[in-house]
């Protein structure tokens, strides 16, 4: 009775489902070559990168196929197509020479050593370097061009996993190399003609670091993309953006099924990766990109810039944290002028000292521990701690409140705020002592401006910059006027963005949406990047307020960033100038 039912079940009731799970365990599926990926687009939708279609020329290893067998394809394959062989390394020809005069090079493995292999006191690795080692140049002086094409490709056949797709051309071919092999296809065992793609920038240089590259697997990451259902051959987003979001850019290769004479069929047909937009406008990315390189020349030409090499520009809406422009670009002295390289990464790899910029946070400092308060008068003038040169601002300022603080970038007034946050007095040319816990302070309230932790961007790489681990009271007031920590030009842009919103430090990203793949127009939204509050400001919205006035007399006549910005667009920000040191001969000494 348990047999029956039992084999009522399997043959009535589930037949459907046990002939379709026989299908699966019996038939054999394969993909076709990586699939073409999404497209990417402004935040206008204009078109940034693509992919065009290119003729490839590849080889897949058959079963049983001889070594024979690949040299005489590698010989007609040769005569049918142009292909530079000059990275063909001396190693390779000879290799080649060995496997078509097999029997002279196992002559010129003496007895002896065969027997030192049979008795394994050398390994099979040794005799076969022993033999490279002893193909003569006149042997390889007989090989002529045709020689050393066919030598190349036989190595292009053979180098990398057996049974992975080797391009052997994959740039350049001509229609007639295309189709002649296409033509000759029967004769050449393995050797196949298909249409690949490749990306396209459409704004050339505009951006194109932090757009990325497209590359092989690396052997570091291949399990994890074998376990996603990757091929060893297939192309990956191997930086920033197109690394990032690989996930939506990766498109859906062919998948077949392969029937019993060998033969393929389509089951199911490719797509292209999804297309994503991003908060950037490249158009005025391109003219940032511009303004940079015209500036860095103006200002190579001032006195004492011998080692200002780099500018960077980011421009984000800070209350949603779309970057809408990221740029930096680096000058180099050269015999015919200057040349200037793409530094657009340093925003968010390259911390440096940033000087009095940070003073707004410390203003926040003040204002949170009562070391500080709102109109409060100082005089500022230089300081002087024992066994320690003369501290000061840029010039005397006397008689200041704290909005003239911000507007003139008083340092000595800093000092005071940071001496009172540390519990400390101050007398003249006398020892000061603080309270080592105002570092923690300082850096906890900068924290939450995004100074000195990471910012949330969405790319794959991002430092968190230095923080000192001395205690000494006058680094805590190197500290206060930000000559201390570094910072990333991100984590700056976060800071002002902080303030400029109210108080909320905003997630900065660059994925704005993403759409399914479509011929038209951009219609078929998938997903949307929605504003990420990080954290709030814990201090109240009169001292945010104080701060943002001082930052607009910054920008006013007398402060010390007038004259930069027209004020008709009502500017706010804050200058900040480093005393920085460099290595200028890489000798590991300050110089």
């Amino acid at each position: 009775s348990f047999l029956v039912i039992n084999l009522f079940i399997t043959q009535v009731l589930k037949n459907e489902y046990y002939i379709n799970k026989v299908l699966q365990l019996t038939q054999t599926i394969t993909y076709g070559s990586t699939a073409p990926r999404g497209r990417i687009y402004d935040r206008n939708h204009r078109l940034i990168v693509d992919n065009t279609p290119i003729k490839v020329i590849t080889y897949k290893k058959p079963s049983g196929i001889t070594t024979k067998e690949e040299i005489e394809i590698s010989y007609k394959l040769a005569n049918m197509i142009d292909i530079n062989y000059s990275k063909l390394h001396i190693t390779n020809l000879k290799e080649f020479w060995m496997v078509n005069n097999s029997k002279e090079i196992n002559s010129r493995i003496t007895e002896v050593e065969w027997n030192m292999l049979n008795e394994r006191k050398i390994t099979i690795e040794e005799i076969n370097k022993l033999k490279l080692e002893r193909v003569k140049e006149e042997d390889l002086n007989k090989y002529n061009e045709l020689d050393k094409k066919a030598a190349y490709i036989y190595y292009l056949m053979n180098s990398g996993y057996s049974y992975a797709e080797k391009n052997i051309k994959s740039k350049d071919v001509t229609d007639y190399e295309y189709a002649i092999v296409s033509e000759n296809i029967d004769n050449l065992k393995g050797i196949n003609t298909k249409l690949d793609w490749e990306r396209e920038y459409l704004y050339g240089n505009v951006f194109r670091s932090i757009l990325g590259n497209v590359g092989s697997i690396s052997y570091e990451e291949r399990q994890n993309y074998i376990s996603n259902g990757y091929s060893l051959n297939d192309r990956v987003g191997i930086s920033y953006l197109e690394y990032q979001y690989e996930s939506i850019l990766k498109g859906n290769k062919n998948k077949y099924q392969v029937l019993g004479d060998g033969t393929h069929k389509l089951i199911e047909a490719g797509t292209r990766g999804n297309d994503i937009v991003l908060t950037i406008d490249i158009e005025l990315q391109k003219k940032v990109e511009e303004i940079i390189i015209d500036e860095l020349l103006k200002t190579k030409s001032e006195p004492n810039t011998e080692y200002y090499n780099r500018s960077f520009v980011i421009i984000t809406d800070p209350n949603s944290g779309e970057i809408i422009s990221m740029a930096g670009k680096q000058i180099v002295k050269t015999d015919d002028g200057y040349e200037f390289y793409d530094y657009t990464p340093g925003i968010v790899t390259s911390p440096v000292v940033v000087g009095s910029s940070v003073k707004g946070a410390s203003h926040i400092v003040g204002y949170n521990t009562g070391a500080l308060k709102i109109g409060e008068i100082r005089y500022d003038t230089c300081i002087k701690i024992a066994a320690t040169p003369k501290k000061c601002s840029w010039r005397q300022l006397g008689r200041i409140n704290d909005i003239d603080a911000l507007r003139y970038s008083a340092n000595v007034y800093q000092f005071f705020t940071a001496i009172n946050v540390g519990g400390g007095v101050y007398k003249q040319d006398e020892p000061l002592n603080i309270n080592t816990s105002a570092f923690q302070t300082y850096r906890s309230t900068f924290a939450e401006f995004g100074l000195g932790v990471k910012t949330g961007i969405d790319l794959p790489i991002e430092s968190l910059g230095y923080k000192g681990t001395s205690t000494l009271s006058g680094h805590l007031l190197d500290f206060a006027i930000g000559q201390y920590d570094t910072y990333t030009p991100i984590q700056l842009s976060q800071y002002i963005s902080t303030l400029a919103n109210g108080g909320y430090r905003v997630q900065p990203y660059l994925l704005k949406s993403a759409y399914a793949p479509s011929e038209n127009k951009l219609t078929n939204l998938i997903y949307e990047t929605k504003p990420t509050v990080l954290n709030t400001l814990n201090t109240k919205k009169e001292y945010i307020d104080r701060v943002k006035e001082g930052f607009k007399s910054v920008m006013t006549p007398g402060g010390t960033g007038s004259g930069y910005i027209d004020n008709n667009f009502k500017p706010a920000g804050k200058t900040g100038t480093s005393q920085s040191y460099i290595d200028t001969d890489l000798d590991g000494v300050v110089d």
